[in-house]
């Protein structure tokens, strides 16, 4: 079997792989459960996810990558093999890999997932910025001479660009994402009703009733916690107009930096953005009322990209019709795919 060339998304939270020809063949969470007294992974993925928060003390769960970026190299290098590996399955031939990485990554950090990936089995790796990805992923022609805005939310990141001519004009990243959410959930439960929840449980909320603009028709979740007061398990009800206020921190800093790239863009790709709307993309897109939120407080159309979740993999994915322009370890892919 010859190696298929391979795009990753490598996100904080989920991992997805595309094979050329294939589409993507892999989505799995960012998780390892290793034990450690013997320092051997047990499960990667799906199965260690379950795993986080319910663990006996010789085993541990980790997301090895934080804000967008690898936190634990030996811990990633072993994760990104492990999903090579599944991908490719038994060859004899190594896979040239494009990853996706924020596009606020400095050279340390950017060094640092090459190495990973090359020592995880890949013959050469390339990098490419994940909102050109996700651009890509969601059909934008990105070589036009054509300003376009793309937001992407994910885990850990949340990446801004004004895209145009195959090149980021404008930039920012922060790392204000779906984990910062988790966290602001886990605060407001606890502050307003003395209980303590875990992560996936303030996952869950976010995914099922998660809001940031009033819904029609008001939606609710009960959820156990630990009562810390008592110290005795406690069933609350959450209602979705909670989660504004409960999101109102993190969203408004991704909201003003939001502004602050808009604030920076040419006024001729202003134009261009006003008539093409900003494309959202990510799991945190998903959040309701966000598009409206943006729209409100930008005065420009914001529409979320047909399959946000898989926008950035997909984009990687069709970057590698152009893999043999592309000199190793670039971030300059976008530029180019515009030649």
């Amino acid at each position: 079997m010859f190696s298929r060339d391979l795009g990753i998304d490598l996100g904080t939270a989920t991992v997805l792989v595309y094979v050329k020809g294939k589409g993507i063949v892999l989505k799995e969470p960012s998780v390892v459960a290793i034990d450690k007294n013997t320092d051997r992974i047990l499960k990667v993925g799906r199965e260690a996810q379950q795993m986080l928060g319910r663990t006996p003390g010789n085993i541990i769960a980790i997301r090895p990558l934080r804000d967008g970026v690898i936190s634990q190299y030996e811990i990633t290098l072993r994760m990104i093999q492990h999903f090579i590996k599944q991908a490719c399955g038994t060859t004899l031939f190594k896979p040239r890999v494009i990853i996706c990485v924020p596009s606020g990554i400095t050279e340390v950090e950017e060094r640092a997932v090459v190495d990973a990936a090359t020592q995880a089995g890949a013959k050469k790796t390339y990098l490419i910025e994940e909102p050109v990805a996700a651009a890509i992923g969601a059909g934008i022609d990105i070589s036009a001479p054509n300003g376009n805005m793309v937001i992407d939310i994910g885990g850990g990141t949340t990446d801004i660009a004004v895209i145009s001519l195959g090149g980021v004009v404008v930039s920012e990243s922060i790392k204000i994402a779906g984990d910062k959410f988790d966290e602001a959930i886990i605060r407001y439960v606890r502050k307003k009703y003395n209980v303590l929840i875990g992560e996936r449980t303030a996952e869950e909320i976010k995914i099922k009733i998660g809001s940031v603009w009033t819904r029609e028709e008001p939606k609710y979740i009960d959820v156990k916690g630990r009562c810390l007061i008592q110290g005795l398990p406690k069933m609350i009800r959450i209602w979705s107009d909670e989660m504004i206020e409960a999101l109102e921190e993190p969203i408004t800093a991704i909201v003003e930096s939001i502004c602050s790239v808009i604030e920076r863009t040419p006024p001729e790709l202003i134009g261009d953005i006003l008539n093409n709307g900003i494309i959202m993309t990510g799991g945190g897109s998903l959040l309701y009322g966000l598009d409206y939120l943006i729209t409100n407080v930008t005065g420009i159309p914001t529409r979320v990209a047909d399959k946000p979740v898989s926008c950035v993999a997909l984009g990687a994915g069709k970057s590698l019709d152009h893999i043999n322009l592309i000199p190793e370890g670039s971030i300059n892919i976008s530029r180019m795919r515009a030649q």
